[in-house]
């Protein structure tokens, strides 16, 4: 495992354990030696990722887009930061640039990000494990309707068996890289 793109939310949230969490997770990538790709961004848990991964050394790739890059704050520090021309451009190679996929809590567009990932893993478009940052209980909800979808006949796969769960970041890594070596 070489690199795990995370997605997670541009505002810190309401609850210090999003921050905390956010923080461990970018410290553990960073010692273990595997490269973040998220979205560049300088605000919220985007930014305090890219803050702790850089603090233990390790390295941070930002993929955006160009009229975001024009209208918001990127962090500086960045190992690589790359400018697609749309959205769809960017998730691509996020994709491209990733073995993996870690989802914190987030808003909308963190959603739209998993379930892209997700998605096309569904749809074979590409092998590589999907996780949730289960923060706070934040995804017991999104897991629940997932549940139900399987249940009622709507998804080919429980997801269960093609997304790894945790509340921990170091159990969370461990899933990702054992799922990648099936």
């Amino acid at each position: 495992m070489k690199s795990i793109c995370v997605f997670l939310g541009s505002s810190p949230g309401t609850h210090p354990a999003y921050m905390e969490t956010t923080a461990a997770l970018g410290r553990e990538l960073a010692k273990r030696g595997i490269t973040c790709v998220y979205g560049g961004s300088r605000t919220g848990l985007m930014n305090q990722l890219a803050e702790s991964v850089l603090e233990e050394g390790g390295e941070i790739i930002g993929v955006t887009v160009q009229a975001l890059k024009d209208k918001e704050e990127f962090h500086n520090g960045l190992t690589r930061l790359h400018v697609a021309a749309t959205m769809h451009e960017r998730k691509t190679m996020m994709i491209a640039l990733s073995d993996a996929f870690a989802v914190l809590p987030g808003g909308i567009g963190t959603c739209d990000e998993f379930f892209e990932v997700y998605t096309l893993r569904q749809l074979g478009f590409h092998s590589k494990p999907c996780g949730l940052l289960d923060v706070n209980g934040f995804f017991e909800p999104l897991k629940m309707m997932l549940d139900k979808a399987g249940q009622e006949g709507f998804m080919k796969q429980p997801y269960g068996e093609a997304i790894s769960v945790s509340s921990d970041p170091a159990k969370l890594i461990d899933l990702l890289i054992a799922k990648a070596s099936r």
